[in-house]
């Protein structure tokens, strides 16, 4: 066994030197002893269920942020979520830890990559102190003065200047103001201008009300000269009382222009619809020419438009003063999708291609007769499938007939009749019925067919009109956060040349914050990601990174921060960003353990821990503990055999070729796609590859799954943009395996997922103990009352809790953790009762059902994709996402194979060390040797390696991806130097 190395001491190293552990026993860890050095990069390595997370995530970090908490006030403790006491003796040197786990940031649709690494608290900031309000009506920009700026503005004139200081107190509004003349000359005005002619106000004619009218009140008439200021300041604060804020200067002699030496405005010719020349507005014209327009407020003059004072709320989409009313700053409404509404264009509307009139329950006869007036009167069939309808018939159907009225002839009893009435549309029956129903069933059913669009009033932005009139160097804040990271980075990198020298100043500090956060981003390989995307749509692996940038922009040392797989999602090519980001976070004096299966990490790691040796019962040991030297000369590490080369993944001798026929996906252009075209060959192994953000999921999960989901599962999802999927009816069905959960809650485990559990419980019920005593299925349940521990209602633990001191799970005393009443468990099978069954790992249990085919096969299956480890019943929250991927997989597999199914999968091999992506590989290539067609997102070379038909998309991430880089044999795309997938294969193939 190796020591810790000893490195250069830094300033911020602590007296301590090592993190160690003793006796960690959680989970299936076997008491292990482990010295890790502190302010190094470990990695903790091994099988797939070999301890390395019990160890890194609920040994270590769990102490650590234990003993930070405690050291907390009773009264803080209460808020926080407290954490278990690991089963561990003792573990010296630890530091205050932060956990940085694959879990997404936040479903919340109000949270985005800007919010998240606080990018947008800057900017609107940033936009509130040094942003530019431009009018809406003429696009100039508008500001706020004081009395003293307008008293300066107006000496400024040449002297002799006369004008007029008018109080513009109704601008374009109907109305008589007779009550208001009145009002005004008592105030002591006697003097108004009524739609640009002047008048005393006893003289001014009577209004029509039907018309809108420009009135302001005369305040001062003025000639310009020293000492007329205090005078000016005070005419200045009565007109800007009067008229709300607002004031005008119409000059009397000259115009603006000629003022600041241009030409004069050419003359309005006699008769012309044109005002006198006393200062009346032409038509169409923004402003008179000889009006000068002051704001005490930013109002625009011409439109009226006004913004109250710059503030950062404004600028917030989760606040009322800056979120658009319509859809109250999501961005997005709830609409109806008329693919919902039509999911299978191939049906006619007398088979019912409008799902929710032709599943309404109980069935209405009330919509076929309106479709079939429909047809009477515009010339269609009910027979005609719904794809092969001309445009405007569609349109007709689903948006009505746009309040003309139309022939609608129904049936009642043995009478018919006619009403000519408008036809509302599919969509306008669907929006009412959901207006005026009270029931959450049918709010529930209809919703079924909406789908989030972008809000029409704002166009997505999410802000007021206020927010966006307010720019910053030409850009408003919506769309600088419709940047990517990279785009953001150059754009914020230069402003500071675009500002003025008082902005630049102000905005410094600021400038700085926001360029550090996006220089993180960008080098943890984030560089695609767009500001504006939404948390919930990013993968665990870039939540994983942008929360690890956030950390590294926090600057903080002493700290061991612990991380699960963050190269997951990352191309080899990003591999070298996120290492040096490592580096750096180790080099701020900080302990950083990796639990991580890339050969580049484990390469480059300070200190290596390699669990195992197998998985679950069979793992839970130190193979071998040391720098990369040690791994690699020891014989008994598994992970050290693949990196030396002793084992490896080999490359096929043959390509398949498929069977002939081909899946083409035209023009497709979700998200970044840019009209891509791309085959995949039938009966093939084809891996979909590229750089992170190159448009991979968009193709395949937003396009492929979903249109083939349509079409084959008639599944009720939208497809990502696209002309056609060509080649759906050589398959029967689709299947898409993820990473999600296979269950939410601690009683969903392997066995019920894959059925198995309810096979289990028929066979106990039908055991001779059980019939005797009449026993159903339902007895053997924990989840209803009858056989369960109702001491516990089947969880086998009982929660204490202990306010400000973490909660405490005890072993219920009435089942002794079984979760199953006496005499339930007194129906046994070969000795075992069915809690003993539940205890069981799958490989026991194939053995235990080796006389019972079809759970044994269940069994089976989960022990061919590496599950043998895992217990039937263990607890679905506690599994991996790898492993939830591979349950599901085994359930897929468990099912009869057509020989026809098309197979996706998105990054399979996350959470999977080099031997069990071997297993995991065996298990997808024997699916194809079946005659199905299996389609992986994958970054792992050694699974690329294996593909029959690779489709390399790029050449770079967001809005600089979206097209097809290469496509081919692994050799083929090797060969492509335009390919970064090609680039690290060709060595990997030469090999």
């Amino acid at each position: 066994m190796s020591t810790a190395p000893s490195r250069a001491p830094s300033a911020a190293r602590s007296a301590l030197t090592t993190l160690s552990v003793r006796g960690a026993r959680e989970h299936n860890l076997k008491g292990i002893d482990v010295d890790l050095p502190r302010d190094s990069l470990v990695v903790i390595t091994g099988l797939s269920g070999s301890g390395k997370s019990s160890l890194a995530f609920d040994t270590i970090y769990a102490e650590g942020q234990r003993r930070y908490v405690e050291s907390l006030s009773a009264y803080a403790r209460q808020f926080l979520e407290m954490m278990q006491k690991p089963d561990v003796e003792h573990i010296d040197g630890l530091s205050p830890a932060i956990s940085i786990e694959q879990k997404t940031t936040s479903r919340n649709p109000r949270s985005t990559v800007a919010t998240v690494t606080e990018i947008y608290d800057y900017m609107r900031l940033l936009w509130a102190r040094v942003g530019i309000p431009y009018s809406p009506a003429t696009g100039l920009p508008i500001s706020a003065q004081t009395v003293s700026q307008m008293v300066d503005r107006v000496m400024a004139l040449p002297e002799g200047t006369r004008a007029y200081l008018l109080a513009p107190v109704v601008r374009g509004r109907k109305g008589e103001y007779r009550k208001e003349l009145a009002e005004w000359q008592k105030a002591g005005y006697t003097r108004v201008r009524i739609d640009g002619e002047l008048y005393s106000i006893e003289d001014a004619p009577a209004l029509d009300k039907k018309y809108k009218h420009d009135i302001e009140v005369v305040v001062d008439r003025i000639a310009v000269k020293d000492g007329i200021q205090t005078r000016l300041a005070d005419s200045f604060e009565q007109a800007l009382k009067l008229a709300d804020g607002l004031v005008y200067i119409d000059l009397a002699d000259t115009t603006v222009a000629e003022l600041n030496g241009e030409a004069a405005p050419e003359k309005p010719k006699k008769g012309s619809a044109a005002k006198s020349a006393k200062g009346g507005q032409l038509k169409g014209a923004g402003l008179p020419d000889n009006r000068i327009v002051f704001s005490e407020k930013f109002a625009c003059p011409v439109s009226g438009f006004t913004l109250d004072a710059l503030e950062p709320r404004l600028f917030s989409f989760n606040a009322p003063q800056g979120a658009c009313p319509a859809c109250d700053g999501l961005g997005e409404k709830l609409l109806f999708d008329p693919q919902l509404v039509v999911p299978n264009e191939h049906l006619s509307l007398k088979q019912g291609a409008i799902v929710p009139w032709a599943k309404s329950n109980p069935p209405s006869p009330y919509y076929m007769q309106v479709l079939a007036s429909l047809a009477d009167h515009f010339g269609f069939s009910l027979d005609t499938p719904w794809d092969k309808l001309p445009g405007e018939v569609k349109i007709v159907i689903l948006h009505g007939t746009a309040g003309k009225a139309v022939p609608l002839t129904f049936i009642d009893g043995k009478k018919s009749y006619t009403v000519s009435k408008a036809f509302e549309g599919v969509i306008g029956n669907l929006n009412r019925r959901m207006l005026q129903t009270e029931s959450a069933w049918m709010r529930e059913e209809l919703g079924k067919f909406q789908t989030a669009q972008p809000c029409e009033t704002c166009n997505g932005a999410r802000l007021k009109p206020e927010a966006l009139s307010v720019k910053v160097a030409g850009n408003d804040i919506s769309a600088t956060t419709r940047l990517s990271v990279s785009d953001a980075l150059e754009w914020f990198a230069t402003l500071d040349g675009k500002l003025t020298s008082q902005q630049s100043q102000i905005a410094k500090a600021i400038l700085k914050e926001i360029n550090e956060r996006l220089g993180f981003l960008n080098n943890v390989g984030l560089d695609y990601l767009n500001l504006d995307r939404t948390s919930g749509t990013l993968s665990g692996g870039e939540s994983q990174r942008i929360r690890l940038a956030s950390q590294i922009g926090s600057g903080l040392s002493g700290v061991l921060y612990v991380l699960d797989e963050p190269s997951i999602g990352l191309h080899q090519r990003d591999n070298d960003r996120l290492l040096e980001t490592l580096k750096r976070l180790r080099d701020l004096g900080n302990t950083v353990i990796v639990v991580e299966h890339d050969e580049d990490a484990i390469r480059a790691a300070d200190w290596i821990v390699d669990l195992g040796p197998g998985a679950g019962v069979h793992g839970g040991d130190i193979v071998a503990q040391g720098t990369l030297e040690d791994i690699l000369g020891n014989e008994n590490s598994l992970t050290g055999q693949y990196l030396t080369g002793a084992r490896r993944i080999e490359v096929p001798k043959k390509r398949r070729k498929g069977n002939g026929k081909s899946l083409v996906v035209e023009g497709a252009r979700a998200n970044n796609l840019k009209n891509v075209t791309a085959k995949i060959p039938l009966g093939t192994f084809c891996c979909v590859t590229g750089v992170s953000g190159s448009g991979k999921s968009s193709l395949t999960i937003d396009t492929l799954q979903a249109g083939a989901s349509r079409v084959l599962n008639g599944a009720r999802v939208v497809a990502g943009a696209h002309d056609a999927i060509k080649g759906l009816e050589h398959c029967d069905k689709v299947i898409e395996i993820d990473q999600s959960p296979i269950g939410r809650t601690p009683r969903s485990n392997p066995a019920t997922y894959t059925g198995s559990f309810t096979l289990i419980r028929d066979w106990f019920a039908g055991l001779p103990e059980a019939q005797a005593r009449g026993y159903k299925a339902g007895r053997f349940s924990f989840n209803v009352k009858g056989g369960r521990c109702e001491a516990c209602q089947g969880d086998g633990l009982i929660k204490i809790e202990m306010h400000f001191l973490p909660d405490v799970y005890v072993t219920c005393e009435e089942c002794g953790g079984k979760r199953y009443n006496r005499e339930t468990l007194e129906v046994k099978f070969k000795g075992h009762s069915i809690a003993d069954v539940l205890d069981m790992t799958i490989e026991d249990a194939v053995e235990f059902f080796k006389a019972v085919p079809p759970i044994r096969e269940r069994m089976a299956m989960l022990n061919e994709v590496g599950l043998g480890y895992v217990k039937v019943g263990q607890q679905a929250t506690t599994l991996s996402g790898g492993e939830a991927q591979r349950v599901k997989l085994a359930k897929e597999l468990a099912r009869r194979s057509t020989g026809k199914t098309l197979y996706i999968l998105d990054e399979p091999t996350t959470g999977l060390h080099f031997e069990d992506v071997r297993k995991l590989l065996e298990v997808l290539h024997r699916l194809v040797e079946q005659g199905n067609s299996v389609v992986v997102i994958e970054h792992n070379l050694d699974v690329i390696k294996t593909a029959d038909w690779i489709i390399d998309m790029g050449p770079e991430g967001g809005v600089r991806g979206g097209e097809v880089v290469a496509e081919g044999t692994p050799e083929q795309v090797a060969k492509n130097k335009a390919s970064f997938t090609g680039q690290y294969l060709a060595p990997l193939l030469k090999r």
